[in-house]
This record gives structure tokens, sequence and C-alpha cells, in this order.
């Protein structure tokens, strides 16, 4: 099998005949078309998606539905749904004559399905409130979704009022007696995401029953969990979901447990309270006797590792299948005859795809490169959603034994026959006590051996996160490297998918490990990699790279002409009495501010402020309320009152990432004229 970049680039070229013509830039990036939850019918022939196309004038993402044949290698795809508001989320009917979809073209966020037969869409839904996540029962009859509202109301029409009176109201504080009282980007406002059923027929619903509502707190969970935190029985009878306890203990507590209810309503029972981690994503086996899961095991720790839990429901005997696999898993699904799981999760600055056969316990790694996101287990393949360094993700299908991969998709494809990237590749050094520590150098586009290039030197986020063979659509190195430097990204310790030991080392050493092996990583480059001028760098981060940056700037002060720090951590005692999330800065720290104060400070950026001198560009969103504005404030003004060049870019509508289109472009030309401005060029 070629490699998939190529596969893309033949078939760009046998399309239009061009080769790439221009470098590879911000703007295409935010541009291109992006594919999204693939959905594969039952009888396995077609593959339903979204697919988001950037509106620059709206600045917004919109989204459709299309299909694509899984069978004929020939067909194009289909798009179901062309109205201009959002169609999201395709699920099938069990018998595979309707397709699903949630839509806004009433208004609000309904429900919406196609039927493959007469192609006129026909409203299921039609609430008093927005849908957020559903799934459909096994047999087809039942539904049930998600729904922002006020925990003291008993009916959907009850909160839909009151939301209205609050919007109307020229009483604008917000009264607290407990946190959170703000998470992520929202202050919250009293309401709650809560599940409920409805049963389907030939006419909208619109009312439903109360599954999680005698308990205090999201289905999904807030601000990221989607309708992979719940699940129903194949008979149809029963629901399974994952909840945290909103009490006051929330902003320290990891401990999501899993709960059964009645597809009905009524008691609610749960199933995992001996286990106070995180348990999540309940999956049945395909014939109802077993229940599978994803758990952590330490509490108070989000980068845990996630191992697979499976519970006979019969016996009640729970086995923790991998136990002794040394990986960590976003996500699973059974096979049809239930003997076999796939799991996806990082390995080694990959994200793939695994199988593990339950009676064997033999494992076999079905993809080798790039990051699978997203798939779809059939009866006899699967559909996956692939992207790398050098190419958007598409979709794919492949055997259940990882054979004959090929694209389904090639939804940038006129796009891509236009555009150039730098070459890539994985490297390997020695890093910390010499341990193994990988990273990823991308060249530049029009690369010449001959010629020596400024470096971008990337850090990514987390901390306990990576940097590997993904098209991401915010730190993307290709964006730099078709501006004519050398992008380097470097998994250091704390990095995931490299063991959990691995992973767990940057605990209390945020300024320790790390550093050396990106000192180690530079010294590896300027020695192996003669191209690449390392006393021409810069160094860019955000989060927990915006905090690398800072320490960087007071304790590795020579190495680079210039930094960009992007919502990155300034005074770690500050940062534990703003954030919301505060099980996080006391796993890392060992305990509160109050109580290990030494902890907060040995690593503290704020200390070491004296030694900088290197040029700083400092990037914020206002409503980040992980990393709090006043962080990137105070780095700002702490290079200013040193007479330090610095800039300040300020989004006041964004938070901890920049996300609307015309925002993400002006992030990247300030960040790439900075370098200009600072990195020698030939």
């Amino acid at each position: 099998m070629k490699p998939l970049y190529l596969l893309l680039g033949l078939l760009a070229l046998n399309a239009g005949g061009a080769e790439a013509s221009k470098p590879f830039t911000a703007e295409d990036m935010v541009t291109m078309k992006r594919v999204a939850s693939p959905a594969l019918s039952p009888d396995g022939k077609t593959v339903a998606y979204m697919l988001r196309t950037t509106d620059l004038e709206a600045d917004k993402g919109t989204y459709d539905i299309y299909t694509v044949d899984t069978i004929d290698a020939e067909s194009t795809p289909q798009q179901i749904t062309t109205d201009p508001a959002s169609d999201t989320s395709p699920k099938w009917s069990a018998d595979g004559k309707y397709l699903y979809f949630l839509s806004s073209r009433s208004g609000s966020n309904q429900l919406w399905r196609h039927p493959v037969q007469s192609g006129d869409v026909e409203q299921v839904s039609d609430l008093p409130v927005s849908i957020g996540t559903y799934k459909l029962s096994p047999k087809g009859n039942t539904l049930v979704f998600s729904a922002s509202v006020y925990p003291e109301c008993d009916t959907l029409e009850c909160s839909k009022n009151k939301s209205e009176a609050a919007s109307n109201s020229k009483q604008e504080g917000k009264l607290y007696d407990k946190i959170f009282v703000r998470h992520w980007d929202h202050w919250l406002d009293g309401t709650q995401s809560r599940l409920f059923s409805a049963e389907l027929s030939d006419k909208p619903f619109t009312d439903a029953t109360a599954l999680s509502h005698s308990l205090n707190g999201n289905v999904p969970s807030s601000p990221f969990g989607g309708d992979e935190e719940y699940t129903i029985s194949p008979d149809g009878k029963k629901v399974i979901f994952t909840l945290r306890i909103a009490d006051n203990k929330e902003p320290i507590s990891t401990n999501f447990d899993l709960y059964e209810v009645s597809i009905s309503g009524g008691k609610v029972k749960n199933l995992t309270k001996e286990n106070l981690a995180w348990d999540t994503q309940p999956v049945f086996s395909p014939d109802g006797k077993k229940l599978a899961w994803l758990a952590m095991e330490r509490p108070g720790f989000e980068a845990d590792r996630r191992q697979l839990k499976i519970r006979d429901l019969k016996s009640g005997k729970t086995e923790n299948v991998t136990k002794d696999w040394d990986r960590s898993f976003y996500g699973f699904q059974f096979s049809h005859d239930g003997n076999q799981v796939f799991l996806y999760g990082n390995h080694i600055g990959k994200n793939v795809i695994w199988s593990y056969d339950l009676a064997t316990k033999k494992k076999q790694q079905l993809t080798d490169n790039g990051y699978v996101s997203a798939f779809n287990v059939g009866q006899n393949k699967i559909v996956y959603q692939y992207d790398d360094l050098n190419q958007p993700a598409d979709l794919f299908v492949m055997n259940l034994d990882g054979s004959n991969k090929r694209q389904l998709t090639a939804v940038n494809q006129e796009v891509m026959s236009e555009l150039e990237f730098g070459d890539y590749e994985q490297f390997s050094f020695k890093g910390w006590k010499d341990e193994t520590v990988y990273g990823y150098i991308v060249k530049p586009v029009d690369f010449d051996e001959d010629k020596t290039y400024p470096l971008a030197f990337l850090i990514h986020g987390g901390p306990q996160g990576s940097f590997g063979d993904h098209f991401h659509y915010r730190w993307n190195p290709q964006t730099y490297a078709g501006q004519g430097f050398v992008a380097v990204m470097i998994d250091f310790h704390g990095s995931t998918g490299y063991g959990q030991d691995f992973t767990d080392s940057i605990t209390g050493d945020w300024g320790g490990k790390p550093l050396e092996d990106l000192q180690k990583g530079m010294a590896y480059i300027e020695s192996n990699y003669d191209f690449v001028d390392t006393d021409n760098a810069c160094a860019l981060g955000a989060s927990y790279g915006g905090y690398m940056i800072n320490w960087i700037a007071g304790n590795w002060t020579e190495q680079f002409k210039c930094l960009v720090n992007h919502d990155g951590i300034f005074d770690n005692r500050m940062m534990y009495y703003s954030t919301e999330e505060l099980w996080f800065v006391e796993w890392e720290n060992g305990g509160t501010y109050f109580d290990k104060p030494e902890n907060f400070e040995k690593f503290n950026p704020v200390h070491y402020v004296k030694n900088w001198k290197t040029p700083m560009l400092v990037v914020q969103g206002s409503k980040d309320y992980r990393v709090p504005e006043t962080q990137s404030l105070a780095t700002f003004t702490a290079l200013q009152r040193q007479n330090i060049p610095s800039q300040l870019l300020i989004f006041e509508n964004e938070n901890h990432w920049v996300l609307k289109p015309n925002n993400s472009i002006q992030w990247h030309q300030v960040v790439n004229n900075w370098l200009h401005q600072w990195l020698n060029e030939e």
C-alpha cells in the first residue's frame, strides 16, 4: 500500500494534472473542508459524515451531511442536506431506512431525518429547548438525548420560559454560593445538561421523559463530553450514563460514575461507586450480556491511564482487560460478534487503532502512521477518519484485520493539488536520565540541502499531550514550513503515548525533566540536521507550552531570538486561585497552595522575571477561564517594565483556543510577522 499522503497526491494530480504550486499557509488551513462524525450504515454499504465548510464572510463554519459508498471505489460523495443552517451528528436508524441528524433550521437545534428512499427531510422533534446530543435505541423506536435545562423545572417549557426571562432581564448580576462559578469559557447560569428519552412516531415529539434528573450533574459532562458518555442496551430497555455530582467538591473531583436507569425513567442505580476515579464511555456488548467502559484508577488525576473494563452483567464479575497494556485509550467499539474490541489512542507520536481478541488476549495494531480521530466498526469493515502532517482529515476504510486500506473521500482534493508541504520525519534521542524521547522535524517547502534555515521550536500543551503526526487546525507545523522555517516538535517527559510512567513523570516537575528534554532535543537537532540554524530560533507554545515559554525566558536565556507565549502561566500562585478545574493544579502540585506552597513556587516563572531578556509575543483569549487573562497581562507588564521588545495580542471573544476563522488567520499573521521580525533569513 502506498503512503496515504501519496494516495491523496495522486488523486489530486489525476484530477487536475497540476503540480503543487504554492506553500501551505494559515489561510489554506483555516478554509479547508473538515470531515467528522463518520457513521456506517447497518448494511455497511454507505458511510454518512459531517462536512464543515468555512464561511469567512460570516466568520464561522457551516455544516452539512454527506454520504459515500464504501464498496464502489468509483463512487463520489453525495450531499444529503443543503439548508443554510447547520446540520450535524448523522446517525442511521437500525433498519437503515432513515438517516437522522441535528439541525438548527427551525430556529433551535432539533432532530430531523432523511428517508433514504424519498430524499425529503422530515422534522422529528419540536421541543421548547435545543437538543445537544442524541442516540437512537437499537430497536429504533426510542430516542435518548441531552438538553440544557434548569434543574428546578419540571417541564421543558419551564426551562424555555426561564431562559427567555433571564435574557430579557435588566439585572445582570450572578450570585453564587459554591464553585464552579465559571468553566472553560462561560459563567455558569444555573442550567445543566440533562438526559431525556422520547418515543419516535410519524409526528414530531414535543415532550420527553427525564432520565437523570434525580442526580445533580451534567450529562454529557462539561465542557467536552458528547454522546459517547451514554448508551442504550440492545433490548432498548436500559440507559447507562456517566455523571459527576455537581456539589461543592466538583472542582476538585474526577469521580465520574456510571449510572443505570430505565429508558422510561425511574430509579437510578450507581454501577461503579467503588471506584472514586473516572468511569466513562459505557458500551454494551452486542448480545447485551456485558457492559464495557473506560476507567481510571487514581482520583483527582485527569491524565491517568484510561483502561478497558468489562463486566459480566449476570455474575457481576468485572475484568480490567488492558491492565497489562501500557497505553491509554480514547475510545473503543465491539466487533459485531462481540469477540473483539477495537480501541484507539496515542502511540509513540501517532494516534492508532488496535484490535483486541477477548478470548486469546492478543492485540494487533491496525494503523501505523498519522492520527485516527474517529472510527466506526461494521460487520466486516472499519471506516475511520485519518490525517497526518502532510494531509488534512479524510475518511478511509479497511478490513477488520487492517488489510485493504482505501481512501473514501478527498474533500480538499482541489486545493491540495495546488499546495506544497514540507517533508517530515520522526526522530528520537536520549533525554532526561538517558530515556528515549521522540520528536518530529518538518522541513521548509522548496527545501534546499545546501541552505540553512531558521527554526520554529513548537512546545505542546497539556502538559499531558502530544505534538505528533497530526494535521492540527490550530498548531500546524506546516504553516511554519510554508513560511520558510524548519519546525521541530518534541514530546518531552509528560507526553502521552509512551507509557503511563512517562506521562506521570512531569507531575511536580514542570520546569525540570521537560526543560532538559527540550534542551537535549535542541542539541540533537544541532548535531544531526546541518540545515537547521539552531542559533536562529524562536520557541512557541500555548497553555503548558506557554508556561514553558515563560520558564525558558528565565532559565534558558541564551538559546532563542524570540518567544511566542499563548495563554501561558506567569504565576503559579494566582493560577491556583483563579483557574476553575482545581483538581488539575492540585494533582500537579501535590495539594492546595495553602498546604503546599513550596510545590507551587519551585517552578514558578514569576521568580525568574529578572532574567528575562528575549523578545516575546504574548497572546490571550479573554474568555479563557482555564488560564485567566491576568496571567498574560502580568507577563506583558513584566516585559514592558523591563523594556524587553514585546507585543500583546488579545482576543476578547476567544477562549483557551482561537476558533473563529478570521481570528485564526490574524493569529497566524501576527505570529509569523513576529518570527520574520526576529529571525534572520537568507
